[in-house]
């Protein structure tokens, strides 16, 4: 069964019910026209969550470029969470994560033919891209749902499925940044992170709970790890039925790392988990405690495993010890549909980029 009772912080629920308050007077600005929501003249593709981080945004963003950039001149725009910088900055050859964050620069390492751009003012953001590339034709915008200044044309909002949104309360006592009403907004919901055998019964359970209206659509996801990287060595990827007989030293700095966790757990003979906070900015103190914590493990059969996007700090930073080089690995993942609904889901984002130049909702009335 889905989603058991998370984790609540009863003692902060007050302090809840007062954020509360001010996200429904913001909500209601927006929905009276007080403050103002700009359309853009070209799709605008929303990915983003109700709750603070762990759902699996990163995969089902990348999901979608792979899905567009082959038809379409994409561009990806996000916040930039923890860089060093501020305003517009376009992805280039000399970038690192500490200008863009490390989700844009991780996008950016892996399709370099699409346009990674950060702006923590989305509309001025699209302006930006717009100005800089006539022939972008279909932006998509990183965790942007409650950056209600832009209208988008197709929103997409994700919940976990160990997680999920009417099983959470608002911040602080939870981890909702708006009340689960808020998919009210959302022309898609997509419940992540599922087990890869669900059944239909439990399909339709979630479906009652979530109170979605007839014009939203629901999809269900699985992650789906794929070999192990190396980071630095020039080395052929490993598969993970190939370490069983390997003690791995996981690093994370990311906001939900129970299910990678797991999957290694089932895979090797042990997991060290060395864990940071989601989007953790390794110091140097960081780099000697991973190695020392390396150092310490038994066995002969040994490897550092890591995500993207905690690699995207790693790869440049100056105090990682060039030793620990060839044993550190990535473990990508990808996002992988339920219920044989991957085309289903294709299709209604392709149909809307392309008859949606005008940057109309994917759902009418």
């Amino acid at each position: 069964m889905s989603g058991q009772r998370p984790r609540i912080w009863w003692g902060l629920y007050p302090f809840s019910l007062l954020y509360g308050t001010g996200v429904a007077v913001r909500n209601r600005l927006f929905d009276w026209g007080v403050l103002p929501s700009r359309e853009f003249p070209l799709p605008v593709i929303c990915i983003g969550n109700l709750t603070v981080g762990g759902t699996g945004k990163t995969p089902h963003t990348e999901y979608l470029v792979r899905l567009l950039r082959h038809r379409f001149r994409i561009a990806t725009l996000s916040r930039g969470y923890g860089r060093a910088t501020k305003g517009f900055v376009v992805a280039d050859g000399n970038v690192t994560a500490s200008k863009i964050g490390d989700e844009p620069y991780q996008m950016f390492r892996k399709f370099p033919d699409v346009t990674v751009a950060v702006d923590e003012r989305r509309c001025e953001g699209i302006g930006h891209l717009m100005c800089a590339d006539k022939n972008i034709e279909v932006i998509v915008l990183d965790d942007a749902f409650q950056h209600r200044y832009v209208r988008p044309g197709l929103s997409i909002v994700l919940t976990d499925y160990r997680r999920p949104v009417y099983r959470d309360v608002l911040m602080p006592a939870g981890r909702l940044r708006e009340p689960a009403c808020g998919l009210r907004r959302a022309d898609m919901v997509i419940v992540t992170k599922c087990p890869a055998d669900m059944g239909t019964e439990e399909r339709e359970r979630i479906r009652r709970k979530l109170h979605l209206e007839p014009r939203q659509d629901l999809f269900f996801t699985t992650l789906a790890y794929g070999n192990l990287e190396p980071l630095f060595a020039d080395t052929p990827p490993r598969s993970l039925s190939d370490i069983h007989e390997e003690e791995i030293l996981l690093l994370t700095g990311i906001a939900s790392p129970a299910m990678l966790t797991e999957t290694l757990g089932t895979r090797c003979r042990k997991v060290t988990p060395l864990v940071y906070p989601d989007h953790h900015v390794f110091s140097a103190d960081d780099m000697k405690r991973l190695e020392t914590e390396f150092r310490q493990l038994s066995g002969m059969k040994r490897l550092i495993v890591t995500t993207e996007k905690d690699a995207a700090r790693l790869v440049s930073h100056p105090a990682l010890s060039e030793w620990l080089k060839p044993y550190i690995h990535t473990l990508p993942v990808e996002v992988r549909f339920l219920y044989n609904e991957e085309e289903t889901f294709n299709s209604k984002i392709i149909e809307y980029v392309r008859k949606d130049s005008r940057n109309s909702s994917l759902h009418q009335g």
